[in-house]
């Protein structure tokens, strides 16, 4: 990918949590953009678990925590190896951004972050896993804003959309998309999307890291575009549905009946 000299002086924000998602991006986008990052503090879990409680109802709430604690954390702890040959492949990055490029932020929602973001008057913003931005935070911000989201919208809007597409039988959806930002969840305007292609070696917990491997060479593009007035929204797939983390029963299920890992 090439970028002018002239962008390589444009300003960049990533509000993000931390993690290695966050290291990806912030290494891929700081090699042609001054990146900032502010990681945000995420909600308490039991602000999280009554929030899902209320939306999804007690009984699949305790089959996702099932999921978690009995499928996914295994998952992950045997995973490893495979994480860090798609971050080889990919020649992508997960060392941490550097301290003096990065600040805390309590959320993104709040008056006191908009001020501190808007102290560096960046071109353009950068979200990865952060609360849903309300209204007033976007207009407050000022700049277009971006995110990476790990699904083809709106086909695949919410959380999992690889391994929800891998169950549904729709490789052709099976992907990530860089969109930009509005008040919905995952509902703003597409910029760019691009497929992944997990092999027998995947399963739920190195889905993302591919996405996000993936994802950064779109994204450069897309922050590219968008800083040179070049960007143009284009159509996703027909259908739109919100999908969730799955249960521990929705999974064996799957897995049993599927062979999605």
């Amino acid at each position: 990918m090439n970028i002018s000299a002239s962008m390589r002086d444009r300003k960049l924000v990533l509000i993000a949590r931390a993690g290695d998602s966050t290291s990806i991006l912030y290494n891929a986008l700081s090699k042609f953009y001054d990146t900032h990052v502010f990681l945000e503090e995420p909600p308490s879990a039991t602000a999280l678990m009554r929030s899902r409680v209320r939306r999804l109802g007690a009984f699949r709430v305790v089959g996702q925590v099932l999921f978690q604690v009995l499928v996914a954390l295994p998952l992950s702890r045997a995973s490893r190896g495979r994480r860090r040959a798609i971050i080889q492949e990919f020649n992508v990055s997960v060392e941490p951004p550097p301290q003096e490029k990065v600040d805390a932020v309590l959320s993104v929602n709040d008056k006191a972050s908009w001020d501190r973001i808007r102290s560096l008057t960046p071109d353009v913003i950068v979200i990865n896993g952060t609360r849903i931005l309300s209204k007033a935070t976007l207009l407050a911000l000022g700049v277009p804003v971006i995110n990476t989201h790990v699904g083809i919208t709106p086909r695949y809007r919410g959380v999992h959309g690889a391994y929800w597409a891998l169950v549904n039988k729709d490789l052709q959806h099976c992907g990530i998309t860089v969109h930009l930002v509005d008040p919905g969840i995952d509902t703003g305007g597409i910029l760019h999307q691009a497929l992944i292609h997990p092999t027998n070696k995947d399963n739920f917990t190195t889905y993302p890291t591919l996405q996000m491997a993936v994802g950064t060479k779109v994204l450069c593009q897309a922050v590219g575009e968008v800083m040179d007035g070049s960007a143009r929204v284009v159509a996703g797939p027909a259908g739109s549905k919100r999908w969730y983390h799955p249960t521990f029963w929705e999974y064996i299920r799957n897995y049993v009946r599927l062979g999605v890992r």
